[in-house]
């Protein structure tokens, strides 16, 4: 069952070269609401937790470095089918593949420098939300009025 929430970062990359500002207007003009969101800079031992599932690929070891070389923002999403709705957003993981006009292709460098990250189920969403929120930090939102 799809869950509503996603959750990402805007990757040190993009922050360096001043993207902020045009991507998260991407995800309000797609419809996402921003739950929860922090400006910091991850340390190699936060950054190498976050991507443990990875640790045996290649690309681990670089992946770590580059996350945390700069600020990062972290962000919890909020929309119907957030997950999928935001990996179509974002497009593919090589910002070379991506679709013209997604985040990738607009704001990444290469695979692993490509501006931003989403999570890729609901599972993880959760996961990786609480890597970086703590319970009171994912705000409840009321959607009464």
């Amino acid at each position: 069952m799809a869950t509503n929430r996603t959750f990402t970062m805007i990757k040190p990359i993009a922050v360096s070269n001043g993207f902020s500002g045009a991507i998260l207007k991407m995800f309000h003009e797609a419809g996402f609401r921003l739950i929860s969101m922090k400006y910091l800079q991850m340390t190699p031992g936060q950054a190498g937790a976050f991507y443990e599932v990875h640790k045996d690929k290649p690309f681990y070891a670089s992946l770590v470095e580059f996350m945390s070389s700069g600020p990062i923002i972290a962000a919890i999403l909020e929309k119907e089918n957030a997950v999928e709705e935001f990996r179509k957003l974002i497009g593919a993981t090589d910002p070379s593949m991506a679709a013209p006009g997604t985040i990738r292709n607009l704001y990444g460098k290469n695979l692993t420098e490509n501006a931003v990250h989403g999570s890729d189920s609901d599972e993880n969403a959760e996961l990786e939300s609480s890597f970086f929120f703590s319970g009171i930090e994912q705000y409840p939102v009321d959607h009464s009025g």
